[in-house]
């Protein structure tokens, strides 16, 4: 899991992080929410609820239309300075996108955060970035994905078992691996053979390679693509890709 320092419980504030528990109820799921719903979601009482909406419309990070609220184009500015500290637009997107263009596919990378793989880049061709549907700040699962999968093979062994026994498992396909231990199985293969490989588990007729991004600041990060099924079954084109994304994440390495 994300490192986290220890601090006394006396040295945090809860209601800001309450807040922020508010604004991880909106997703692609729930764009616009109800006072009740954001406090079904999130475990508060009403009045609770709605003062810490009511402060995030103050702020500006929430908008209110009748009695639903939504996120504003502000809540960016919160990711904005570690997308743009770690210059992700000025040096790493445009690497991605050079290898992207030699694959023809997009290429995203994603960051482990809790139980979840975080997109924080994506480059890629019109076609790819068309079907892959995530835009950056998009989670997907560690269990079932590519990209998952080789963030787990990547990191201590502590935080993968973590995460294997106890990240939410759910059959997003009829191929979705329900069975830990076979899941810890393709973890431990996906970090012997250097990728990792997903085929059908997380979206119907769609598969997954990713690859770990190794920094010598301890960045736990990946390369991945997606494409149908059926052009992984071009051992040139699976061989070509798994190369490819090795390439990029080299050279994307030295950026983090």
């Amino acid at each position: 899991m994300t490192a986290h320092v220890a601090v006394a419980e006396r040295d945090i504030s809860l209601t800001f992080a309450k807040g922020m528990t508010v604004l991880k109820a909106f997703d692609a799921q729930s764009t616009e929410l109800t006072l009740p719903q954001i406090g079904r979601l999130t475990g508060y009482d009403r009045a609770t609820t709605r003062r810490l909406v009511l402060t995030l419309v103050h702020l500006g990070y929430v908008r209110q239309r009748d009695r639903a609220f939504s996120l504003t184009p502000r809540i960016l500015v919160l990711a904005g300075g570690f997308l743009q500290g770690r210059q992700f637009g000025k040096t790493i997107q445009p690497v991605m996108r050079a290898f992207a263009q030699r694959i023809g596919e997009t290429i995203s990378m994603a960051m482990l955060d809790g139980m979840d793989a975080v997109y924080v880049a994506h480059s890629g061709s019109e076609a790819g970035m068309a079907r892959i549907g995530f835009t950056i700040g998009s989670r997907v699962p560690l269990l079932s994905t590519a990209i998952g999968r080789v963030l787990l093979a990547a990191s201590d062994a502590e935080t993968a078992r973590e995460a294997i026994e106890g990240a939410p498992l759910e059959p997003h396909t009829p191929l979705t691996l329900i069975d830990r231990e076979a899941i810890a199985r393709e973890v431990k293969a996906g970090g012997e053979a250097g990728y990792a490989f997903v085929e059908g588990e997380f979206e119907v007729g769609v598969a997954g390679l990713a690859v770990p991004i190794r920094t010598q600041s301890g960045t736990t990060a990946g390369l991945g693509l997606s494409a149908p099924r059926e052009r992984f079954a071009d051992e040139d084109f699976r061989r070509e890709a798994v190369e490819c994304l090795r390439e990029c994440a080299g050279a994307v390495a030295g950026l983090l």
